[in-house]
């Protein structure tokens, strides 16, 4: 079953526009890794390279060692979600699995198995093009797993999800994971990410900024910084300024301290008989850490509104 995505110094330009200029990671068995970027930062060109569908001017992209071309039944090698509109609407959703099944030797029964895994069942025999987008990516997902495969490939699986399709969603990728598979999800949505992924792939222009676990970079975005709820805010930042913190409000009744952990400032705060209610180690979201990640590598980006209004 274990196989991996490996990515090495993927170069692609197209006309005046470098879309991948060195790319290079890796997708390791078990896990899921999180591949994500602000648009034109090269995600969906890499995932075309590793599927074989646009050729890097440099570079490799190779699946289980072997370039995509060169898979025997490639189905049951990765399997892949790129876009959940590409399908013939006219078909029922069993036929348009059955003619992908077909061509790579795979039976109806497959079809079946598949469909009950994405929650299809019971709309199998519907039109595709009557499906929501959500039914849609659940397709996309079942023609996915059609070969079984150890690497998987989904671009944006959670859009059009409704709740209860995102919590199925998440729980189907953390056991793809489980059971050994190489699992690479690019998305724009880091909390369903922070809930999901092992590991972080981080693009931006078209290179690697941040490969790391989804915990290492959490933890480097929280940095030192401390939480403080306390009624005597002024008294606190004077005790904890002298103390040499730097501490700033961030509301009536919370103080953001860096510089000290927060034993220290409890016992600070104690001693000068502050009162407090609350003294927390700052947990930054995922969300946090990508913005702090990609600030330098957004495309475009507007202005605040009180600037363009000038």
């Amino acid at each position: 079953m274990e196989a991996t995505i490996e990515v090495t110094g993927l170069r692609k330009r197209f006309g005046a526009t470098l879309a991948l200029d060195g790319m290079s990671f890796t997708v390791q068995p078990g896990q899921v890794t999180g591949f994500v970027g602000p648009n034109g930062a090269g995600k969906t060109t890499t995932m075309r390279v590793i599927l074989g569908l646009d050729a890097p001017d440099a570079g490799r992209a190779l699946i289980d060692g072997r370039p995509y071309p060169k898979l025997q039944r490639p189905l049951s090698r990765i399997g892949a979600l790129l876009d959940a509109a590409a399908l013939q609407p006219g078909r029922t959703g069993r036929n348009h699995l059955l003619w992908l099944a077909h061509s790579q030797g795979l039976s109806g029964r497959r079809v079946d198995e598949v469909l009950e895994q994405a929650g299809l069942a019971s709309a199998a025999r519907r039109k595709a093009g009557g499906y929501s987008l959500g039914m849609r990516q659940r397709l996309g997902i079942a023609a996915a797993m059609l070969g079984d495969p150890p690497v998987l490939i989904l671009d944006e699986p959670f859009n059009g999800m409704d709740p209860e399709g995102i919590v199925w969603m998440r729980g189907f990728l953390r056991s793809l994971a489980a059971e050994g598979r190489a699992v690479l999800v690019s998305s724009h949505l880091m909390s369903e990410l922070q809930d999901t992924a092992d590991h972080l792939v981080v693009a931006g222009r078209g290179k690697v900024i941040a490969d790391a676990t989804v915990a290492d970079l959490i933890a480097a975005a929280s940095g030192d910084r401390v939480l403080l709820r306390t009624s005597g805010r002024t008294e606190a930042m004077t005790v904890l300024a002298h103390a040499g913190a730097t501490v700033a409000a961030t509301g009536r009744d919370t103080l953001t301290i860096s510089g000290l952990p927060a034993e220290r400032v409890v016992a600070l705060l104690s001693e000068a008989g502050v009162p407090f209610s609350e003294v927390s180690a700052h947990r930054a979201s995922l969300e946090e850490a990508y913005m702090e990640l990609t600030r330098d590598a957004v495309e475009f980006r507007a202005r605040p509104a009180e600037e363009a209004a000038q």
